[in-house]
């Protein structure tokens, strides 16, 4: 059994042009099965989110996606894997994703996946969430945002403590391992209480 019961997964709805990528979603899948993970994805079925989705549900694990309505007939393709939530935008996909989650892992994907992944970032930086995030840095295919990252600790616009919330590795067995020993000890731009007070199920009635 893993530490984390749900795992928010971001990827493309394309594979990419080499079969590395699509060899590195079926393994995710794999490690998360193993450990007993269960999915929260975009809700497609086609490129990588299709892999991964299919690999978990194969092996026995609950799959849950969450997807706008715009996007059910381009990123669905034939039967929908697992559990499927429409919403109304992306907005409350991402919302709806990120609450549901223990963890949140990116493999390669576009820009929706890194604007995902950075949206998360972002949040554990401000002090919403002390979830781990990790990179599954494919062949280096993360290799310049992560050095951007470093770039904005060098020139002082990220402090160095809050480079060590995005986690990264080749493989999923290394970056889950990696995620399971996260502990956050970056300064927090406000506490992740005073975020959660402003929640309607959080006022005094």
């Amino acid at each position: 059994m893993g530490k984390f019961k749900r795992v928010c997964v971001y990827c493309g709805s394309n594979s990419g042009n080499r079969k590395i990528f699509s060899d590195a979603a079926l393994d995710l899948g794999r490690e998360m099965v193993e450990r007993r993970m269960d999915l929260i994805y975009g809700g497609g079925s086609v490129g990588l989110m299709g892999l991964v989705s299919q690999k978990v549900y194969d092996g026995g694990c609950h799959v849950l996606g969450v997807i706008p309505r715009a996007l059910v007939p381009i990123e669905i393709s034939g039967h929908a894997v697992g559990q499927v939530v429409i919403v109304s935008d992306m907005h409350e996909r991402k919302a709806e994703m990120a609450s549901r989650a223990d963890a949140f892992i990116a493999l390669p994907g576009g820009y929706g996946t890194m604007e995902e992944l950075l949206e998360v970032i972002a949040w554990a930086q401000l002090g919403i969430h002390d979830k781990p995030v990790g990179l599954l840095n494919v062949d280096g295919y993360y290799d310049c945002l992560l050095g951007l990252f470093d770039k904005g600790v060098e020139e002082g616009f990220i402090k160095p403590s809050a480079r060590n919330i995005v986690l990264s590795a080749k493989t999923a067995r290394e970056l889950i391992q990696k995620m399971e020993d996260y502990i956050p000890f970056h300064d927090q731009v406000a506490p992740t209480q005073s975020w959660n007070a402003g929640e309607p199920n959080a006022t005094n009635s």
